[in-house]
């Protein structure tokens, strides 16, 4: 994961670099570079400075690297920056020398601090601003990699998540010109070091970096990150297997670069003499400002989805890594966790429930197939994790919604078909020719019942001549069930709530969407252990997609190796 980006205001304390991680696919692409600018911007506010600007002394590249120097940010070093950022400029003979030396350095200081062994060296290399910029291009042009995007960005858009007119490649290549930074290669075991930064810049980058290539030396990052690029799903046995795969590339991802973040915290701390531990309050003013995106106007202008998906594995990763770390020592936090990772957005988000081995909850497909192959063509299936569910209550409600209705989130799966009449592509690039069931399941029933209301007031948003049916308070999976029906320009929309249990159709036709509800609510009203039973653990949820994406088209997790899926 990483990207570097500098504005000539930032001052060389905190133009160091920002890094996005989106792996598997173009998600991957572009996390890193922002949240790592905004890291720095935090640590130059508090009067610390990345590294020393006095070179190491002979024979300093295998021990301790020198503590980080503390310095306030002024005026005119800010003003030292290039006015074009961009600027072809290259490191001297003698700073590459510098840059090279300190990666065994840094390596023993991250070893120190995760208790990873090093078990061989770290192969380097210097790349160019053209290289990088090159290789994430060709990324883009991925025929295979385009098509997963556009499967993604119908979905999300069918959601409301994203808006309809909103372009998703030109935003990603936009922000990929943006943010550029070193990175490991977990394929290669090798860090790439950037010719156009000074040394003394990249180094907290490199104790981030360096923090992977531990990781990959204790569990093989490329076989750890395996792919699960599971075929399009055409019965009810697959169906299963995509939701039992869905979040654990999320979760991993948050996995090692909350690792990483710990360290690059620490690395940047021992000058002060405090660490992550020591000075928890310094990681939640550093979360704070990672989700100010006022740095980055490209990034300050996306889809709050983006927004929250790319800085997720760090704000949040780094939040799960501490509370490990804080509860049950340094060997949990890091190794113990890279040997049995979580397992899901809920883990992540709710610390307590990894650490005490607690149920995960999970919902499980009925089968639906000869309900609706007759008419639809399947298109995409998932888990609606805790952390979708949380943008969306931001996006539809505001903070406070979501801080609330987040918690209550016990289970949630989508389920999205194309209509058999899109036969053009042109028609089939469009969310209208997408219908989409999502089912979910709350704590209690007045969660769920806040939580359809919450969506069904978006449905006139989402939709042109949106227009409420008249109420109809049963005919679903049982006779306390309550259903509103809504005829939009896309067909009707249905939803309907029953104890914790909420029912949601869009755009199949009003028969066949009551006949899905029956079939997916009874399935949990009338038997706990037919279909939809709990205490499963999933693995991927609906913005797993467009995290790899942006992830896997960030240099540093697709030079690491990382497939594309």
């Amino acid at each position: 994961m990483k990207v570097d980006k500098c504005l000539p205001e930032h001052g060389p304390a905190l133009c160091q670099t920002a890094y996005f991680r989106l792996r598997d696919a173009w998600f991957l692409a572009i996390r890193g570079p922002l949240v790592f600018s905004c890291l720095l911007f935090l640590f130059v506010s508090l009067g610390v400075r990345a590294q020393s600007n006095t070179p190491q002394p002979p024979g300093t590249s295998q021990g301790t690297p020198p503590p980080p120097t503390p310095m306030a940010p002024s005026g005119p070093v800010a003003a030292s920056r290039p006015s074009n950022p961009t600027a072809t400029t290259h490191i001297t003979p003698e700073q590459a020398k510098q840059l090279f030396s300190s990666v065994d350095a840094i390596l023993q200081f991250d070893s120190k601090e995760t208790g990873l062994p090093v078990l061989h060296p770290v192969k380097r290399r210097l790349v160019t601003r053209d290289e990088v910029e090159q290789y994430l291009m060709r990324q883009l042009q991925n025929d295979r990699d385009a098509k997963r995007l556009q499967r993604s960005e119908l979905v999300l858009k069918k959601f409301g998540l994203l808006d309809r007119d909103f372009q998703l490649k030109p935003f990603l290549i936009q922000l990929l010109r943006e943010q550029i930074a070193g990175y490991y290669n977990d394929k290669t075991k090798t860090v790439n070091l950037l010719d156009w930064i000074p040394p003394d810049e990249q180094k907290p980058v490199l104790a981030h970096e360096l923090t992977h290539a531990l990781q990959d030396q204790h569990i093989h990052l490329e076989k750890w990150d395996r792919e699960t690029d599971l075929p399009i799903a055409k019965n009810a046995r697959q169906d299963n297997e995509h939701i039992a795969t869905d979040e654990e590339d999320t979760v991993r991802d948050a996995v090692v670069e909350g690792q990483a973040m710990a360290v690059f915290v620490d690395y940047i701390l021992a000058p002060t003499g405090k660490n992550l531990l020591t000075a928890p309050q310094l990681a939640d003013k550093m979360n704070q400002a990672m989700s100010d995106t006022g740095d980055s106007p490209t990034l300050a202008n996306a889809p709050l989805l983006l927004q929250r998906s790319l800085i997720f594995p760090y704000v949040d990763g780094l939040d799960f890594v501490r509370a490990v770390w804080t509860a049950q020592g340094r060997e949990a936090a890091f190794a113990g966790m890279l040997d049995h990772p979580p397992s899901s957005t809920y883990e992540i988000m709710t610390p307590a429930v990894y650490l005490n081995h607690g149920p995960v909850p999970l919902l499980r497909m009925p089968d639906i197939h000869s309900l609706i192959d007759p008419q639809y063509r399947p298109y995409d299936i998932g888990v609606m994790g805790e952390f979708d569910v949380q943008v969306m209550a931001e996006l539809f409600g505001g903070p406070a919604v979501a801080k609330v209705l987040a918690p209550a989130w016990r289970g949630g799966i989508y389920y999205t078909a194309q209509n058999k009449a899109a036969t053009t592509e042109d028609a089939q690039d469009t969310p209208a020719s997408l219908a989409l069931l999502y089912l979910s399941r709350w704590t209690t029933p007045q969660a769920a019942l806040a939580f359809a209301n919450l969506y069904e007031q978006q449905v006139p948003r989402k939709y042109d001549h949106a227009v409420i049916a008249p109420a109809q308070d049963s005919g679903g999976a049982d006779a306390s069930t309550i259903t509103r029906i809504w005829n939009t320009s896309e067909g009707p929309v249905v939803v309907a709530v029953s104890g914790k249990t909420v029912f949601i159709s869009e755009s199949f036709p009003v028969d066949l969407a009551r006949k899905l509800e029956f079939v997916m609510m009874g399935s949990i009203v009338d038997s706990a252990t037919s279909v939809a039973v709990q205490n499963e653990m999933p693995q991927k949820d609906l913005t797993t997609d467009l995290r790899h994406w942006l992830l896997a088209m960030s240099v540093p997790e697709m030079l690491r190796g990382h497939k594309v899926y």
